[in-house]
């Protein structure tokens, strides 16, 4: 598929935001992502254009793929925003650039719960979150202003689980409530349970309702 669009068309595909997909372009390089089954237009106003799930997968091997031959794609490459789920090993590159980026990131989804959900609703999560657990748990624990860990250091920590639409977030227990506290403000369903050997870790699922 890579193939048959122009490079400005990879260009828009590899420049949607990270977490809602939206895109932005000219309108003929829009509809011609939607013709290509790449990307559709929302029903409701603004009626932005966001990726589908093929142009998201496509967009991932666009970001994926060898360097491109010019530095500046390449550092463009590498400054696609992720959530910290406090399983990171390197150090932590703090500062207002990552403030501001969260912040982005969070209006984004945001953003992307009224247009998604049925009823407009951007107090529950909606179904991008449901099929990204643990980057949508993680991303509204730091956009809450917590922090998270690295090797072992403090912070959260958010992992899958085998429950079905749930995810694990393990922490100091001092600090468990307020982790809990954020998820429940960004409409998350959020429970604490003892393990055994590792403490209390809380189970936070997205609320559907």
């Amino acid at each position: 598929m890579t193939g048959r669009l122009t490079a400005p068309l990879r260009r828009v595909l590899a420049g949607a935001e990270d977490v809602t997909g939206r895109i932005s372009g000219t309108e003929a390089q829009l509809e011609t992502l939607v013709r290509h089954g790449l990307a559709f237009r929302h029903a409701r106003p603004p009626r932005a254009y966001f990726l589908t799930p093929a142009g998201h997968r496509l967009r991932q091997e666009l970001l994926t793929a060898a360097p491109p031959p010019t530095a500046r794609a390449a550092e463009a490459a590498d400054d696609v925003f992720a959530a910290r789920t406090g399983e990171e090993t390197e150090p932590l590159r703090d500062g207002p650039a990552r403030t501001r980026e969260v912040h982005s990131a969070w209006q984004g989804l945001v953003e992307l719960r009224r247009m998604t959900n049925p009823d407009g609703s951007t107090d529950r999560p909606c179904a991008w979150e449901r099929g990204h657990l643990v980057q949508a748990a993680a991303l509204a624990l730091e956009a809450g202003g917590c922090r998270p860990g690295v090797s072992g250091a403090g912070g959260y920590a958010v992992a899958d689980t085998q429950q079905p639409e749930a995810v694990e977030i393990r922490g100091a227990e001092g600090e468990l409530s307020s982790y809990a506290d954020v998820l429940t403000k960004a409409g998350w369903q959020v429970g604490e349970h003892r393990t055994r050997g590792r403490g209390r870790v809380l189970l936070a699922s997205p609320r559907r309702v």
